[in-house]
């Protein structure tokens, strides 16, 4: 006997992949009044959206390998972002010390002149040649470096951007179903019959739907070969990043990027106030694992290649956290995966019901991929509105005149009970939401349970409630870095609290 099944009324979109192309290409969708429904078979953000580099830039090093169009479109959006939600994207102002043996200056100039042009700037300051004996990065820096030069571009909270796509479509009628994986593809003349499965409490359930997104990543060819139509042509190619967490290793508040013999650059980033983000690695990886994890050759790698420019050098006894994710870029033919373009690829087939999957892409430009989705299906389907997300905010982003500094001063006279430390990263998280976590709430004492490292049960309430939470992992590493300052007892505490409270 066949396993019973509910069956949901016929959506108009199926979206599969709840990292950041999925729940922009939801969110999108939604807000132009399709009816929507996206399915991930773990926690939003719970791969690659969450493993990134954690910045809103056009690509600096992409100007070497001549890709002009991803870079303007990627400082285009960098624009565009910043404008949307800027409680969690932030200017920063990047460091480069001019390495003789790499580069040439003048390429140098020459690119940082193109990358203050190409985008059509507005909000962020242009590049600038700098000296280190006068420049407070330069003491972080060994003496052989003498100069550099200093440009602009945007930090952000990579898996709260994917969450909060998610909530903003959720709140324009999309249903989220997180912990759900697409199993069976049947593709009929008009509508797709897609089996669902719960992974936690194992139920089947069939989504209709008049079409098909395919944004499952890592995963997009598995999607694919479970449907009978076939697969695209070339596909897509793995590469693993990896980055590694440190105490922090300079007191300022810019960061730097570094040029490698290897061809790559490596970043090292201030990080959640007390440490430093240093990465990345690109490993091509034959195959995709079943569970990613950094390797001992990848921190020793990292360490090395930032411990040739700092005075103090980075030890892998210094690492207080990792975490790696697997890019699928799009199968461009290029021979070493530096140079695989981190552009993305779309390929729509309808030769019955559509698909459209999704190959490669970078968090910037996530949501011009999005309006690009809709813009192909609407040849399949009846849009009912334009596009709108280009001049819209995402959830507590809309700050008077995109101002966070302003709005961190009023919230430091409307909150008055709350230590700095902890407004500015409730702030940073919530932007103006932050009248929703805090509601009632008049002291500490009403934030309930310290679960340590910042974290208070009014946070994992909210969190649970409004931004598809479920697991401790869910909220100290995704929807907020309190892990970062939790300790493995800390975080059982969290677990039991809440097993106790789904018993």
């Amino acid at each position: 006997m066949p396993e019973p099944q509910s069956v949901t009324p016929p959506f108009d979109l199926l979206v599969i992949g709840g990292g950041i192309n999925g729940v922009g290409v939801a969110r999108d969708a939604a807000g132009r009044g399709l009816s929507v429904c996206l399915c991930e078979m773990d926690d939003l953000a719970g791969h690659t959206s969450s493993a990134s580099t954690k910045l809103i830039h056009g690509g600096l090093r992409y100007l070497e390998q001549y890709d002009f169009k991803l870079v303007h479109h990627a400082l285009r959006e960098r624009e565009v972002l910043l404008a949307s939600a800027p409680h969690i994207i932030h200017p920063i102002r990047f460091v480069l010390p001019h390495n003789d043996s790499l580069r040439p200056e003048w390429m140098i100039r020459l690119g940082l002149f193109l990358y203050d042009h190409l985008g059509g700037r507005k909000r962020l300051a242009g590049s600038k040649h700098i000296r280190f004996n006068t420049h407070q990065a330069g003491r972080a820096l060994k003496p052989l470096f003498r100069s550099g030069f200093e440009y602009a571009d945007c930090r952000v909270a990579d898996a709260r951007l994917v969450v909060l796509n998610a909530l903003d479509a959720a709140a324009r009628g999309a249903v989220i179903k997180t912990h759900t994986r697409a199993e069976v593809l049947v593709r009929g003349t008009t509508h797709w019959r897609v089996t669902v499965r719960n992974q936690r409490d194992g139920s089947a359930s069939t989504i209709l739907a008049r079409a098909v997104v395919n944004a499952a990543g890592p995963w997009v060819e598995r999607v694919w070969k479970g449907d009978s139509v076939g697969r695209h042509a070339r596909g897509i190619r793995f590469v693993k990043g990896s980055h590694i967490v440190v105490p922090r290793l300079f007191e300022h508040n810019d960061a730097y990027i570094f040029q490698h013999p290897d061809g790559r650059v490596l970043f090292a980033i201030p990080f959640e106030s007390d440490f430093t983000l240093l990465g990345t690695t690109e490993i091509e990886l034959s195959t995709l694992p079943e569970e990613n994890r950094i390797s001992p050759e990848e921190v020793a790698y990292i360490c090395q290649a930032v411990s040739d420019y700092f005075i103090r050098p980075v030890e892998p006894a210094d690492v207080v956290w990792s975490f790696s994710g697997v890019r699928p870029l799009y199968d461009d033919a290029a021979g070493n995966a530096s140079r695989v373009t981190r552009d993305y690829n779309l390929h729509l087939d309808r030769d019955q019901a559509p698909i459209l999957s999704v190959y490669g892409g970078k968090i910037t430009t996530y949501r011009r991929l999005a309006e690009e989705v809709l813009g192909l299906l609407s040849d399949c389907l009846e849009i009912p509105g334009p596009a709108w997300t280009g001049t819209s905010h995402l959830p507590g982003g809309d700050l008077p005149d995109a101002d966070f500094d302003h709005f961190l001063a009023e919230c430091a006279t409307d909150y008055s009970w709350l230590p700095a430390t902890q407004l500015r990263s409730y702030a940073e998280c919530y932007g103006t939401r932050i009248k929703l976590l805090l509601a009632d709430c008049d002291s500490q004492d009403r934030l309930g349970i310290d679960f340590g490292g910042g974290l208070f049960e009014r946070e994992v309430r909210y969190l649970l409630e409004h931004e598809f939470a479920e697991t401790a992992e869910d909220i100290v590493w995704r929807r907020t870095k309190r892990g970062l300052r939790m300790s493995a007892t800390q975080i059982g505490r969290l677990e039991r609290w809440l097993l106790d409270r789904s018993a």
